[in-house]
C-alpha cells in the first residue's frame, strides 16, 4: 500500500510560499476597499454592497478551479497553471483599481470602473489562492497536514502584515496620503503597485520549486487511501463522515466569515469616528484613519501568527477552535469602546486568535475527512462556498443592520463579536471522528 511520503520543512514551505504574495494582494483589497469607495463618494450605508462582489466571485471561481484542475494534467502540473494565470491577471488589475478616481470619470462612472476592477481582482485572487490549498491536499499526508496548513497560515499572515502596512510605510517615506476629492491617494496606489510585483515574484518561486505528483502517482495514493477508508468503514466508521464534517464546519464558518466581513467593511468608519472624530472621507483625519486600519490589521496578523504557533499544543481541536473564536469575539466587542489608537492594538491582537483558527482548522478537518478522494479539488472549491455565502449574506444585510443600529458603524463590530461567539458554540456540534480529535 503506497502512501504519500513525509516532506521536508522546506518542501512544505515551497508548496505554500506563493501564498505570501497572494495574501499581500488580498490584504490590500480587504484593508482599502471601503476606503477607496468612500473616497470615490459612496454612502456608508451602501459600503457593504461593494463587498458582495469578492465573495460572489470566489463562490463561482473556486469550485470551477477545483473541478477543472482535478481533470488537468500538464507538464507544468495539475494546479500550478491555474495559480499562475490567476496571479498574472491579479497583477494587471492591481495597477488599474486604485486609479478609478483619476480617469476623469463622473462619480458613478468611477465607482462602476472600480466595481469592475474589484470583480476581476477578486476573481483572479481566488483563482490564484485555491491551488495552494489543493496542493496541500494533493501532496501532503495526513500526519503532516496540520503542519502544512500551519505554514500556510504563517505565510498568509506574514503577507497580510506586509499588505496592511504598505500605505503607512509609503506615507512615512513622503508619498502623499491625501488627494483631490474623489481621487485615491498616491500612498494607496503605490501599495497596490508594489504588492503586484511581489505577488508575481512569489508565484514564480513556487512554480519553479514545486513538482506536483504525476497522474500515476496520484492514482496509487488514492487507491491506498480508499483501501484504508474501506477498512475503517468495516471497523464501524461512516461513509458519510466527510459530508457530515463538511456541513458542520460550514455552520461554524457562516458565523465567522460574516463577522470578518463586518470588520473589513466598518473598521475604517468606526475608528475614524471614535479616534479621529470624523466621518468625512475628504478629511485628512479620515485618510489617517485609513492608514491606521492597515496597522490594526497588521497587529491582528501578528496575533494570528503567534497564536498559530500555540494551536498545535492543544490536544483537542474543538477546544482550541472554540477558544480562539471566543477570544476574537471579545476583541470585537472591545473596539467601539477604545478611543486611543494605540490601545486599539489590544482588541485587534485578540481578533487575530480567531483568524488563526479560521485559516488552519477548517481545512485540516475537511481535507482529513476527504483523504483518498480523487475529487479533492472540487470538494475544496465547494467548501469555499462556506466562506463566500456568509460574506454575501452579511454584505446584503449590512446597510439594513447599520440603520437598525442607529447608523453607528461601531455597533456593527459589536455584532461581529456576537457572531464569533455563536460560531464558537457551534464548534461543539462537529462530529468527533478519530481523525479530528487531535490537532
Amino acid at each position: 500500500m503506497k502512501t504519500k511520503p513525509d516532506l521536508s520543512f522546506w518542501k512544505l514551505w515551497n508548496i505554500s510560499f506563493g501564498f505570501f504574495g497572494v495574501q499581500i494582494a488580498y490584504a490590500l483589497q480587504s484593508a482599502n476597499i471601503s476606503r477607496i469607495f468612500a473616497t470615490l463618494g459612496a454612502d456608508p450605508h451602501n459600503l457593504s454592497y461593494f463587498w458582495i462582489l469578492p465573495p460572489l466571485m470566489g463562490m463561482i471561481v473556486q469550485p470551477l478551479v477545483g473541478l477543472f484542475s482535478d481533470k488537468t494534467w500538464t507538464r507544468f502540473g495539475r494546479r500550478i497553471p491555474y495559480l499562475f494565470v490567476g496571479a498574472a491577471v491579479a497583477v494587471a488589475v492591481m495597477f488599474l483599481l486604485p486609479n478609478a478616481g483619476n480617469l476623469e470619470f463622473t462619480i458613478m462612472s468611477a465607482m462602476t470602473f472600480g466595481l469592475l476592477s474589484l470583480m476581476f481582482l477578486d476573481t483572479s485572487i481566488n483563482m490564484a489562492m485555491q491551488p495552494f490549498k489543493m496542493m496541500v491536499g494533493d501532496m501532503v499526508n495526513e500526519k503532516q497536514k496540520a503542519e502544512a496548513y500551519s505554514i500556510q497560515s504563517f505565510l498568509c499572515n506574514a503577507g497580510s502584515l506586509v499588505g496592511y502596512l504598505f500605505p503607512l510605510i509609503f506615507t512615512w517615506i513622503g508619498i502623499q496620503n491625501v488627494a483631490a476629492e474623489g481621487v485615491v491617494p498616491d500612498s494607496v496606489k503605490w501599495s497596490f503597485y508594489v504588492g503586484a510585483i511581489i505577488l508575481i515574484l512569489c508565484v514564480i518561486y513556487t512554480t519553479m520549486n514545486v513538482k506536483e505528483y504525476s497522474p500515476a502517482q496520484m492514482a496509487e495514493f488514492q487507491e491506498s487511501a480508499n483501501e484504508k477508508n474501506e477498512a475503517e468503514v468495516a471497523a464501524g466508521g461512516s461513509k458519510n463522515k466527510a459530508l457530515q464534517v463538511f456541513l458542520q464546519v460550514g455552520l461554524v464558518q457562516f458565523f465567522c466569515w460574516a463577522a470578518f466581513m463586518y470588520m473589513w467593511t466598518y473598521t475604517n468608519g468606526t475608528i475614524a469616528h471614535t479616534v479621529w472624530g470624523t466621518l468625512d472621507p475628504k478629511s485628512a483625519g479620515y485618510q489617517d484613519a485609513g492608514n491606521w486600519v492597515g496597522v490594526l490589521f497588521a497587529v491582528q496578523a501578528i496575533g494570528s501568527v503567534l497564536w498559530a504557533m500555540a494551536l498545535p499544543r492543544f490536544k483537542n481541536i474543538k477546544v482550541a477552535y472554540a477558544l480562539s473564536l471566543v477570544v476574537g469575539g471579545i476583541g470585537f466587542l472591545m473596539v467601539p469602546y477604545v478611543h486611543d489608537k494605540f490601545l486599539l492594538f489590544v482588541p485587534y491582537f485578540l481578533i487575530g486568535f480567531a483568524w488563526a483558527a479560521m485559516l488552519a482548522m477548517p481545512f485540516t478537518l475537511v481535507t482529513n475527512a476527504l483523504e483518498g478522494s480523487k475529487y479533492m479539488g472540487t470538494f475544496l472549491g465547494l467548501f469555499n462556498c462556506t466562506i463566500c455565502i456568509p460574506q454575501i449574506v452579511a454584505a446584503l444585510l449590512g446597510g439594513v443592520l447599520l440603520s437598525w443600529f442607529g447608523s453607528v458603524q461601531g455597533n456593527m463590530l459589536m455584532l461581529a463579536g456576537a457572531l464569533l461567539i455563536a460560531g464558537a458554540a457551534c464548534v461543539f456540534l462537529i462530529a468527533e471522528g478519530k481523525k479530528s480529535k487531535e490537532y
